[in-house]
């Protein structure tokens, strides 16, 4: 397949819609939505846990459907680089892509403050009623927060990707959400020159949701506004901060991304 294919780790909330916008901008590149090919790579790979696999080990051949996965998935696309946003360092994916991603291999890895993004998601649910954290039968902010935190829910694998991502400085690049708003231009220069593709001149105001070759998201299915961004880039001050409960804070607070 005649494209390149690069990668975005970040938590929820921490900037992968603002990052998407601005480089979505150029036509030759894309920062995908949450992406669905991890999990084709996992599912097809659990094949070989079956009755039916074990009965006709045959490696050889899964193994060709697991070294395309990727080209496959993104065969149609007119872009020719493909940033695929999913939780790809974590220990048991890494593994997978080791093994079956047969070229060079790069990501790009979000960082923002795990209390900051806890604060962000306070803010959206407490917010908009649709949110998904409130169809759970959840009583308060806390229960609603120890349901994303738990390892099931909506941050633990972003989070293991991004410790894992440390282990392995030489493929990663990492971004400050804090310097992405405050000094934008210059990170994203910075990401062109990690991925080492030519540069394009892009804007930072009246910014454009997401949408990506005819589709864009369908927030009805998680909550409304789950991926709306503001058209001009800002950080603000989040008074949901003080929401956070202090069992949340004594269990993640040290976290420092």
């Amino acid at each position: 397949m005649n494209k390149k294919l690069f990668f975005l780790v970040a938590l929820p909330r921490s900037g992968n819609t603002l990052i998407a916008s601005i480089l979505n901008q150029n036509p030759n590149l894309v920062v995908t939505a949450n992406s669905i090919t991890l999990e084709i790579m996992k599912d097809v790979f659990l094949l070989k846990q079956t009755d039916v696999f074990q009965n006709y080990p045959d490696h050889r051949s899964l193994n060709n459907v697991l070294d395309i996965v990727f080209d496959a998935y993104y065969k149609d696309w007119p872009q020719q680089y493909i940033i695929d946003r999913g939780p790809v360092m974590t220990t048991g994916n890494f593994n997978l892509m080791q093994k079956h991603f047969k070229r060079p291999f790069k990501c790009i890895v979000l960082l923002r403050d795990l209390m900051e993004v806890l604060a962000s998601y306070v803010k959206w649910f407490e917010k908009e009623p649709s949110a998904f954290p409130n169809k759970y039968g959840k009583k308060n902010i806390e229960e609603k927060l120890w349901m994303l935190m738990n390892k099931d829910g909506a941050i633990a694998k972003d989070l293991e990707a991004i410790k894992n991502s440390f282990n392995y400085s030489n493929l990663c690049h990492f971004v400050q959400y804090n310097d992405l708003v405050s000094n934008t231009a210059f990170e994203i220069q910075k990401i062109y020159n990690f991925l080492e593709i030519p540069h394009f001149n892009h804007t930072f105001t009246n910014l454009q949701q997401i949408f990506i070759n005819g589709l864009g998201y369908d927030d009805n299915i998680v909550g409304n506004n789950m991926h709306k961004i503001r058209q001009t880039i800002s950080k603000e001050n989040n008074p949901y901060m003080s929401m956070i409960p202090q069992s949340i804070i004594n269990a993640y607070g040290h976290i420092k991304l």
